[in-house]
């Protein structure tokens, strides 16, 4: 039994950007890989940074996405096509692979830049707090990934997820908007904190989960993580410090080029 089960939920099927987990990208080497790859590789990272017991696995509904993981040597689980999110698929996944870790850790595949910290950041924050159902993480946007943000908002794409956290660290509500609102070309009175897809639960929790059903806000905003709070149950958010490149999240295929180049950027701060 694992401490600590990593999952990272890939499917084909997503709205705004269709098959992403096989979009290709191209590394800091030069080398096209499919977007799957590079967070599997922060999957093993954390795993190593975590210590012993843990465990990280794909998990989708879709054969090519596990036809392709499995040919790059990934650990692969499937799970049922009804999965509406990537925490239903988690517990589905939990499910499936018949073992009951201490916590879930959902490492989601549009995030190729989560920095193998922040993994062990949302793990030791629900380690630490007994009585949170669920721990995700936050960077405080830069005016570089503020204006990224802006600039999609003002084309009609929908970018990153921003969070409002209370003065304990909880979270109070996310939003696919810029979230307190910002005046473009004004200085934000407080930092803007980027949420990024990174997730630890409880195994209760994700049982909780799955049986209140979906919510309208879930739906309405695409967030999943706001069925927590139309639950009750408390949602902590470890604030990270943002690391030497930017954190843009693979939501449009406009974004390829910007984490292509950030790459390149991390290659250049980071240690081989």
């Amino acid at each position: 039994m694992p401490r600590v089960q990593i999952i990272i939920p890939a499917r084909m099927a997503s709205t705004r950007f269709p098959a992403k987990p096989l979009a290709f990208l191209t590394g800091a080497d030069g080398i096209a890989r499919p977007a799957v790859h590079y967070t599997w590789q922060t999957g093993l990272a954390a795993a190593r940074a975590l210590g012993g017991d843990v465990c990280c696995v794909i998990a989708t509904d879709d054969r090519q996405i596990a036809d392709v993981a499995e040919a790059a040597g990934m650990a692969v689980v499937m799970t049922p096509v009804s999965c509406g999110n990537g925490t239903e698929r988690c517990a589905a996944a939990l499910e499936a692979l018949g073992e009951v870790p201490d916590m879930v850790v959902n490492l989601q595949g549009d995030a190729p830049l989560t920095p193998p910290a922040m993994v062990s950041a949302v793990v030791a924050l629900l380690e630490g707090d007994p009585d949170l159902a669920m721990a995700t993480a936050a960077v405080p946007a830069s005016p570089a990934v503020l204006a990224h943000l802006q600039s999609d908002a003002a084309a009609g794409r929908v970018g990153g997820t921003t969070v409002v956290c209370s003065r304990r660290g909880r979270a109070l509500y996310f939003s696919k908007s810029i979230i307190p609102h910002v005046t473009p070309g004004t200085t934000p009175q407080q930092d803007i904190m980027l949420h990024l897809g990174l997730y630890a639960y409880r195994p209760a929790a994700l049982a909780a989960y799955a049986s209140h059903g979906p919510v309208l806000l879930e739906a309405q905003e695409g967030l999943e993580q706001l069925r927590f709070l139309d639950a009750g149950l408390p949602v902590g958010v470890a604030v990270c410090p943002a690391p030497a490149w930017e954190m843009i999240e693979l939501n449009n295929p406009s974004d390829i080029p910007l984490i292509e180049a950030e790459f390149v950027r991390r290659a250049q701060t980071v240690p081989a």
